[in-house]
């Protein structure tokens, strides 16, 4: 049983690195790389790793998410002739 799991998690986590590649937007790739640094969350745990699986949710998951985000807003306010 754990064996299937393991195999469906990596199948998604492919998928979504895949996605993160392709996506049109940008939002979306960062919202796709959110979420396979989640499912490696999961999967750090299934290994039992789970000082690993912190530091990946604290940093991988909410650090440089919440940093993507906030340079993509940025980003997008400033406009290309604007000097400050």
């Amino acid at each position: 049983m754990m064996t299937v799991m393991e195999i469906l998690l990596g199948l998604i986590m492919i998928f979504c690195g895949f996605m993160a590649i392709e996506s049109k937007k940008i939002l979306n790739s960062v919202i796709y790389l959110s979420f396979l640094s989640m499912l490696a969350v999961v999967a750090f745990v299934m290994m039992k790793a789970p000082d690993v699986a912190v530091t990946e949710a604290v940093i991988g998951s909410g650090l440089v998410t919440a940093l993507f985000v906030f340079t993509l807003m940025a980003s997008r306010s400033k406009k290309v002739g604007d000097e400050q």
